[in-house]
């Protein structure tokens, strides 16, 4: 267990609360996650448990279900005590009652006896709420319990969703120490890649590193690492090339800590321990962009704005260089900005780097009064909303220059007149990409950076440190 079991009493009770204030009445239903076969049946990935279940309930392991009754106020937990086959394979473990002890739950009973409580919620007509699942293993069992299709329970139900978020969007102060931890753990991480960082080494050598301390000291990864000489392309999986020098090389990467909280911090180096001076330029472009974010960021305003202030820093930034020239507030307004930041500002983080997404981004990221932009850039900003204390967000601009979409703006006439596109074509399409990125805490009055050390940002300290 993360927290003692008075904390999942009262997030239990919170949400019961928050949903009989909505008028809602019957059973919340919570299915743990199961195992997830790699190949066999007996072949399974390292589990992972469900984090809305980790959040409400604690405990930490496969087949397990709960039942609150909105009525009564009754709680079960379903889980089995072990087998004569289970002790062989797996040893003696905890009974199904030390379980429910263990979050607080009064009630306990066996898997099969679920079945049995929900059918006999459905034939007295009441409600069974339900979040949407992510594994393949919750959604057939939904269907299996409530007999219902598998796009219905995929869907989950929206008066639970929107009574989670608000609980889970803002960090306790026992959540946020922890963070800080995975955070020091991502520090850790970030540090043996700087450090391993010359020509001649191969990608996929420096990120094996990075995540033996992901998996020695945490769980693991928080999200598949990424460490590559192309920045302009976000999610690039390839690890088998050669550091040359001269290149900029993107690390972006986070742990998952035994707790399960996440970090995820990004770096930009340049390959060879010194800036070019137009890698330079454009990289203090992009850390006046990450400053400004982090400036602003404070109760009450909204990240979507953040995200516009730095677009309209980038914006200012390309301008003194050359690559566009115009009225930046005009050139913000028209999406120029997304050509050159084509991802949203930052996203929750949490029990999951992207927290909550699985239960819909735009339910998570978007106030009620507000709607998703469509166009590049602001189009994918995961978190929009006005902050509140207790938020926990990434602070992640970037300056990118991906040949194949720059191309596709000229030959659409995207920008024409604002854009240098021969300049571009000239200077910057061998470039590559520049992202910096820190975890945010919202406190009361502005902002902190998570984790008790930040990595060196400045381009005077990151040259220092490659040049040792």
């Amino acid at each position: 267990m993360i927290f003692s079991k008075e904390t999942y009493i009262a997030r239990r009770a919170a949400l019961a609360a928050s949903l009989r204030e909505k008028g809602e009445s019957g059973l919340v239903l919570f299915v743990g996650n199961g195992e997830a076969c790699a190949q066999l049946k007996a072949e399974c990935y390292r589990f992972r448990q469900d984090s809305s279940w980790l959040y409400y309930f604690g405990l930490d392991e496969p087949y397990l279900a709960a039942t609150i009754d909105l009525e009564s106020g009754a709680e079960t937990l379903y889980a089995d005590d072990v087998s004569e086959d289970d002790v062989i394979w797996i040893g003696p473990q905890p009974s199904a009652a030390f379980k429910a002890d263990l979050a607080g739950v009064a009630s306990f009973a066996p898997s099969r006896a679920l079945d049995g409580v929900v059918g006999k919620a459905l034939a007295a007509d009441r409600k069974v709420l339900f979040l949407p699942p992510s594994r393949n293993y919750n959604i057939l069992r939904l269907m299996e319990l409530l007999h219902i299709s598998k796009e219905e329970a995929s869907a989950g139900c929206r008066s639970l969703i929107e009574a989670v978020i608000p609980m889970r969007l803002v960090k306790s102060d026992e959540e946020i120490a922890i963070i800080d931890a995975a955070c020091d753990l991502g520090y850790e991480m970030h540090t043996v890649g700087r450090d391993l960082l010359r020509p001649g080494a191969v990608e996929g050598d420096i990120v094996d590193q990075m995540d033996f301390i992901a998996t020695s000291k945490g769980w693991g990864v928080s999200f598949a690492t990424i460490f590559t000489q192309h920045g302009e392309i976000f999610h690039n999986p390839s690890h088998d090339k050669v550091i040359e020098p001269g290149r900029l090389v993107v690390v972006d990467a986070g742990v998952e800590a035994k707790t399960h909280y996440c970090s995820d911090f990004t770096r930009t180096y340049p390959s060879d321990g010194r800036f070019t001076p137009k890698q330079k330029a454009i990289y203090e472009i992009a850390l006046a962009a990450h400053e400004k974010a982090f400036s602003m960021i404070k109760p009450g305003i909204a990240y979507r704005d953040v995200h516009l202030a730095a677009e309209a820093v980038i914006l200012e930034g390309l301008a003194a260089v050359g690559i566009v020239s115009g009225d930046v507030a005009e050139m913000v307004a028209d999406g120029i900005g997304g050509l050159f930041l084509p991802h949203g500002l930052g996203h929750n983080m949490g029990l999951d780097v992207h927290d909550m997404e699985d239960l819909g981004e735009d339910l998570v990221g978007y106030d009620p009064d507000q709607k998703r932009a469509p166009r590049l850039g602001l189009g994918s900003l995961r978190m929009a909303r006005r902050l509140k204390p207790g938020n926990v967000i990434t602070d992640e601009p970037g300056v990118y220059f991906n040949a194949g979409l720059i191309e596709s703006w000229r030959r659409a006439g995207k920008g024409s007149g604002r854009i240098n596109y021969s300049l571009l074509e000239k200077e910057y399409y061998d470039f590559g990409g520049i992202r910096i990125e820190d975890d945010v805490l919202v406190t009361p009055a502005a902002a902190r950076r998570l984790g008790s050390r930040r990595l060196p940002v400045t381009p005077d300290e990151i040259e220092g440190l490659l040049s040792r």
